[in-house]
């Protein structure tokens, strides 16, 4: 697999893996694509991230795409890099974002007005992502898509599963979600995988209908 615009409106939904227990983490990645979730983003924002993409990428192999997101600055991209990450994920049109284009890492670069979002796509992007979502709702993602028709955009921030539907209805190519899909299981909680599981099934449910 290869990210790009036209796997992300195949798969609808990058789950975004953020923890305080690298172990954990490693975990609920495995678990997700367990149950079919198999875009990842690894936010070098949690800890031992850069481990945690690693053991993924090195385990799962081409079962999954492992990428590393919060990049902003140009060591994050080049560790991400080094550490296996085949795609990449920024917050902002950062330096991080710049350099991961450079090393030729599919990049999916967060924006949130319009101005921010046609610079995104003119460095590279393979994707917008505007952030934080839950700022605008579906209604302002389907007010950027009018001027950007051409610019697949992909919502993060909030996207609660009941919210899946309405983003993609109005024109997003694809989801981002965090929290509302993890819960407390890259933090070791006592939520637990199989809570992870069913919230997993519910999203993928959501893409599907």
């Amino acid at each position: 697999m290869v990210m790009n615009a036209e796997l992300l409106a195949r798969t609808k939904l990058l789950a975004i893996v953020r923890g305080r227990d690298p172990e954990a983490s490693a975990r609920a990645g495995r678990v997700l694509v367990e149950e079919g979730i198999d875009l990842l983003e690894v936010s070098l924002s949690g800890a031992g991230a850069l481990g945690v993409i690693a053991a993924l990428h090195a385990e799962l192999g081409s079962r999954a795409l492992i990428g590393a997101g919060t990049v902003l600055t140009e060591a994050d991209a080049e560790a991400a890099a080094e550490a296996g990450a085949r795609f990449a994920v920024t917050p902002a049109m950062s330096d991080g974002a710049a350099r991961a284009i450079a090393l030729g890492l599919p990049t999916l670069v967060g924006a949130m007005t319009p101005t921010e979002v046609w610079h995104a796509w003119q460095a590279g992007a393979v994707a917008v992502k505007v952030f934080p979502a839950s700022a605008g709702g579906p209604r302002y993602l389907a007010a950027l898509r009018a001027p950007f028709p051409s610019v697949p955009l992909v919502p993060v921030g909030g996207v609660s599963a009941a919210e899946v539907r309405p983003y993609l209805d109005a024109g997003a190519v694809a989801v981002g979600v965090g929290s509302p899909l993890l819960g407390d299981a890259p933090h070791g909680g006592p939520d637990g995988l199989e809570a992870l599981r069913e919230r997993a099934r519910r999203f993928r449910a959501e893409v599907r209908t």
